[in-house]
């Protein structure tokens, strides 16, 4: 019986990080000879002919999910930053640790028909040279959520919700909150949260006596990433991370313009009001802007 692709994500929440590693690179390997210009990949062939052990599963079903996500980073990128995004920041975001594992999946796109051409790359260092942003928003799957994580969201209410704390308490988001604070959507492990979090820390202890808070909203659960409470309580507590510090869930990231790129920082003021807005790294002379900006 064919294996089911939600079957294969809950593998890849079971899965162990050092062997899902060892399996990452031999189906990596794999796909770089066998991937083909106008040949789909077939994933549930690949599943039930090619890799066959739990630990290959867990990491295609992780590699399946990425795929669909790819486009709208590389999107919400490109209208942050300007610029497309490099391979080397596909890998930082999606975890890639595999050499050639971005350029990888991008030719996987390029081969499936069912994405559209929303990229063009360098022939000779196959960097990404454009993002076509419209061909994604015209895109049936991915135009509606692209569509929500770029709109205006500078002036507009934040979203009231509230969520579980690490420790069981419930914190309110948006205009529940009650005061200027920050929702930092960040999971355990990724590079551009892991140097953000420094920056986090600190202003916290300049700015929290002003009554600003930061809510550090941690998407691991959702994202079925191999962390558990356990892991990710001993980071925070390394990293003096004494901020409110929360599990996401999916209605949660769906409300805030379907969060697809970590970090993702929503400034909000006292109202309740979305003050600034900023995806991926943020030095601290911007985050620290955006935190007076939401105080005053």
């Amino acid at each position: 019986m064919p294996m089911t692709w939600s079957a294969l994500l809950l593998a890849g929440a079971l899965a162990q990080v050092g062997t899902a590693s060892e399996a990452e690179a031999r189906i990596v390997e794999y796909l770089k000879a066998e991937v083909k210009p106008g040949q789909r990949v077939v994933v549930s062939e690949l599943v039930n002919e090619v890799f066959t052990s739990e630990e290959e599963r867990a990491v295609l079903g992780r590699l399946f999910n990425t795929f669909f996500k790819i486009p709208l980073f590389a999107a919400q990128f490109q209208e942050s930053e300007g610029r497309p995004p490099t391979l080397a920041e596909l890998s930082e975001q999606f975890g890639f640790q595999v050499p050639g594992e971005a350029d990888v999946m991008l030719r996987i796109m390029e081969s499936d028909p069912r994405m559209p051409p929303f990229l063009e790359r360098d022939p000779a260092s196959g960097e990404i040279v454009r993002v076509d942003t419209e061909a994604i928003l015209q895109h049936p799957r991915f135009g509606t959520q692209l569509e929500r994580s770029l709109a205006g969201w500078v002036g507009r209410p934040a979203p009231a919700l509230e969520l579980e704390g690490w420790d069981g308490s419930r914190h309110s988001l948006g205009q529940g909150a009650g005061g200027p604070h920050l929702v930092y959507f960040w999971f355990t492990g990724c590079p551009p949260c892991v140097r953000t979090t420094p920056l986090l820390v600190a202003l916290n202890e300049e700015y929290a006596p002003r009554g600003f808070e930061i809510l550090a909203v941690n998407a691991d659960r959702v994202l079925d990433l191999p962390w558990d409470d356990e892991e990710r309580a001993a980071y925070a507590r390394e990293q003096g991370m004494t901020f409110p510090l929360l599990h996401a869930t999916p209605e949660a990231l769906e409300a805030y313009g379907s969060v697809s790129v970590y970090p993702t920082f929503f400034f909000v003021d006292a109202e309740g009001v979305i003050v600034s807005h900023g995806v991926n790294f943020q030095e601290r002379g911007g985050l620290e802007a955006a935190i007076q900006k939401a105080l005053e």
